[in-house]
């Protein structure tokens, strides 16, 4: 038999490749070869025709053949042969092949071995490819390892028992009685593994905390002694005592202390400690500051010591190191809601981080500055961030858009600000709007009854400088139709009116109509501001006739439609034409208060409008949506119109398997409960009172962050009655309360309107809601909840699924 390839060679050979196929023919060849070699049953030629099987499967390409082999080689005496075997056994088979249950007998002989590291072979080996029945099967052979006194063996045990918790959650009773040795030890390494086997159990099994809590004093002592110990060459890294250490029983000490008070006060002041004497010049100092601040926020400690920890990242963002400062940004971002104030403080330093280069920064500083934003310091955040809209890149500027309007209206000092913010972020960045956002605009200027004229000339000169961003004509243009005579009178509020003529305007509108780079959509607004300025200007009443004229004849068929409509309106309706056009009522944001909002943040922010929608609002035929009863298939028909909600609820509903039913709020209670009180069979005029649960139980559907709602629930027949209520045990009120709820098609929903918006703190008061659901299949009650506030100036949004509904529902 010729000689056989080594693996360097083979190694060079596959690189000196120069095409795909000729890398192909040359891995068949060795493959044939590596099979003849099998055939011989010579364990040295074996060893290196499993190593160059490795390093073809490692290349992508076929090597299931070998499995046989690496379990002969996990059989030979040798222990070059056993690392060969184990190393090819970890790669080619898995949990899924029956292959491997041939090994388990190997690997219990070689758990017994008297060399420790054929012991640590078969230890990795077992974790790395462990099924049920072999973890079960071997689960004792590790435990025997983990009393050993050898700590090699100890840590390769620890490991591995870690595996086996994973794949076998039963397991980790065995391995209880033995985690506190592995705490008490001397030894570095073997206290490392011990504490992430203590920390894997915790994660796999939440019981358990109760029994590990009484760790915590010893893993307190054991991380003062890193902390406040000398120089130590064997541990040292970076003048850190053992910093991998460190942040293992900062982990720990995370997951033990969230929601416990004793075990956090027994760790507070250690971790004071940690944080005033690590030293960050270096990445090891980093890590383990940034295990420090998790910790804290994450437990129930004191609030100078989460200011101490927001500090540390302050520091963070200063440090040169990019990944640094996207570290304190994003952790930032996940604990402005704990402490805003504290947050608060590095406003500027935050704002700094807009100016980087990088755009992961850009995104996390982006993102943390909407979250910081309030009444008292929004001219100066939102200064800057229009300042950013500039140069920002193009993905974020849709995003950064959404927002500032979104902010602007919550946070807004006064109507003028709030229109010369938004009116230069449509400057800066109106391509990048959303288009189903400009009839929030319009509604916006609006609303704002005494800047009419102010708005105007604004739009005018923007128009005449710029007609390429869609969304700024579209505002402009319809505020030039609706206010255009202003602009001619000089009727400007806070501004020194421009000297333009009625022709000038004309030019502008003209310009929109005419251009190739106004879309269909900006075409419609522009021909409709052109008529209505015809009840508005005096002397320019022929070129109007004539530009609408113009387009009677148009290819486009909504422009012709609309045109020859006008001219009828000239020719036969002439008298009609003064109160056809006359300026619009003012409009007013509706923004709903009962069962689902629309509110964008409920559905992510992401690509539908849901933005408050106008009452009165011109729009045009793209970007409408069907009704909700529509889009839902919905049956119900309540006695008088009911409130309607905003398209975006689709999005909520979505959440659910199947196309579920949403309620509809009539406006009003005292004169319309007839209809919905025949829907529960119940007389109309019964005062509505809390409902007695009887025999059902009551439930607790949501309870996190200080916020507590209970369902009480009566039945009559198919016809459920929930009473909702709401209660705050925080210190501080929540404003801005919306409870929203989603069942699927097969239920009726109806919602009636909340007691207040507001819960007050310390359990003083309940804001009670009434939700009304027919269930005539009899099926299992699930509903899908999105609960929103406000507190401390802080918004938050919470979703979850309720399905523990008592039985007796059903």
């Amino acid at each position: 038999m010729p000689a056989q390839t080594r693996l360097r060679d083979l190694i060079r050979s596959i690189r000196a490749c120069r095409t795909a196929q000729d890398e192909r023919d040359l891995i068949n060849k060795e493959c044939a070869s590596i099979r003849t070699s099998f055939k011989e049953e010579d364990n040295e030629s074996r060893s290196r025709s499993v190593a160059k099987l490795l390093y073809i499967h490692m290349m992508g390409y076929p090597a299931h053949f070998g499995q046989m082999e690496c379990l002969k080689l996990i059989a030979s005496p040798k222990f070059a042969d056993k690392r060969i075997g184990y190393l090819g056994a970890m790669m080619l088979l898995d949990e899924r092949q029956d292959v491997h249950l041939l090994i388990t007998n190997s690997m219990k002989i070689d758990m017994n071995h008297q060399v420790q590291y054929v012991i640590g072979l078969a230890l990795c080996a077992l974790g790395s490819i462990c099924s049920e029945g072999m973890s079960r099967d071997l689960s004792g052979e590790v435990e025997k390892l983990l009393k050993s006194s050898n700590p090699y063996i100890v840590r390769k045990a620890a490991l591995c028992a870690m595996r086996l918790i994973h794949k076998v959650p039963d397991l980790m009773e065995i391995y209880v009685p033995v985690t506190r040795s592995l705490l008490n030890e001397k030894n570095h390494g073997v206290l490392l593994t011990g504490v992430c086997l203590v920390t894997s159990m915790c994660q796999s099994n939440p019981d358990s905390l109760s029994h590990f809590r009484r760790f915590v004093p010893n893993l307190v002592r054991m991380l003062k002694n890193l902390v406040m110990s000398g120089y130590t060459p064997e541990h040292d890294v970076h003048g850190i005592s053992d910093p991998f250490l460190q942040v293992r029983i900062l982990r720990l000490l995370c997951i033990l202390g969230k929601g416990d008070k004793d075990a956090s006060e027994a760790m507070n002041d250690m971790l004071a400690q940690v944080a005033t004497n690590t030293e960050g010049g270096k990445n090891v100092g980093h890590a383990v500051l940034y295990e420090t601040v998790l910790t804290i926020m994450e437990i129930m400690s004191e609030s100078g010591l989460r200011v101490l920890a927001i500090n540390i990242l302050g520091r963070f963002l200063s440090n040169s190191d990019r990944n640094v400062r996207y570290v304190a940004l994003n952790t930032l971002l996940k604990t402005v809601n704990i402490d805003h104030s504290a947050v608060q403080r590095h406003r500027n330093t935050i704002l700094d981080c807009l100016k980087e280069n990088d755009v992961s920064i850009q995104r996390r500083a982006l993102e943390l500055s909407f979250a910081l934003i309030n009444s008292n310091n929004i001219r100066t955040i939102m200064k800057e961030i229009v300042s950013f809209l500039d140069k920002a890149e193009p993905e974020f500027k849709s995003h950064i858009c959404t927002n500032i309007l979104k902010v602007a209206e919550k946070y807004s000092p006064s109507p003028k600000w709030h229109i010369d913010t938004v009116l230069n972020m449509l400057i800066k960045a109106g391509s990048h709007v959303r288009e189903d956002l400009v009839s929030g605009i319009v509604v916006m200027i609006s609303e704002a009854e005494d800047l009419h004229g102010y708005s105007v000339q604004k739009l005018l000169l923007a128009l005449r400088d710029d007609i390429s961003q869609q969304p700024l004509c579209q505002v402009g243009v319809w505020c030039i139709g609706e206010y255009g005579d202003l602009l001619i009178t000089g009727q400007v509020e806070d501004e020194e009116p421009i000297q333009v003529t009625e022709d000038e305007v004309l030019d502008v509108l003209e310009k929109v109509l005419t251009t190739p780079q106004s879309s269909q959509i900006t075409k419609d607004y522009a021909i409709n501001a052109i008529m209505k300025l015809s009840i508005r200007f005096s002397s320019t009443l022929s070129r109007i006739k004539g530009l609408i004229n113009k387009y009677s004849d148009h290819l486009d068929m909504e422009l012709q439609q609309r045109a020859v409509e006008y001219v009828t309106i000239f020719s036969k309706h002439d008298k009609m034409r003064g109160g056809i056009f006359e300026r619009m009522p003012t409009m007013t944001s509706k923004k709903d208060s009962e069962g689902l909002a629309n509110d964008s943040s409920l559905v992510g922010g992401g690509e539908g409008s849901t933005d408050p929608q106008p009452t009165i609002t011109i729009k045009p035929k793209e970007t409408q949506e069907p009704s909700l009863l529509d889009l839902l298939e919905n049956d119900l028909k309540p006695v008088q119109p009911p409130v309607p909600m905003t398209t975006g609820v689709g999005n909520l509903l979505d959440f659910l398997d199947s196309t579920p039913t949403t309620s509809t709020v009539p406006s009003t209670i005292s004169s319309d409960l007839g209809g919905l009180m025949d829907f529960l069979n119940e007389p109309t005029d019964q005062p509505l009172t809390t409902p007695t649960t009887g025999d059902i139980p009551s439930i607790t559907a949501f309870e996190k962050n200080g916020l507590k709602i209970d369902f009480i629930f009566q039945r009559t027949n198919t016809n459920i009655s929930i009473n909702v209520s709401a209660s705050n045990n925080t210190s501080s009120p929540m404003s801005d309360f919306i409870f929203q709820a989603a069942v699927p098609k097969s239920f009726d929903l109806q919602m009636l309107p909340p007691s207040g918006n507001v819960i007050p703190p310390s359990n003083t008061g309940l804001v009670t809601q009434v939700v009304y659901i027919n269930n005539p299949q009899m099926q299992p009650l699930r509903m899908r909840l999105r609960i929103s506030y406000s507190i401390e100036g802080t918004s938050i949004l919470e979703q979850t699924e309720v399905t523990n509904f008592p039985s007796e529902l059903n």
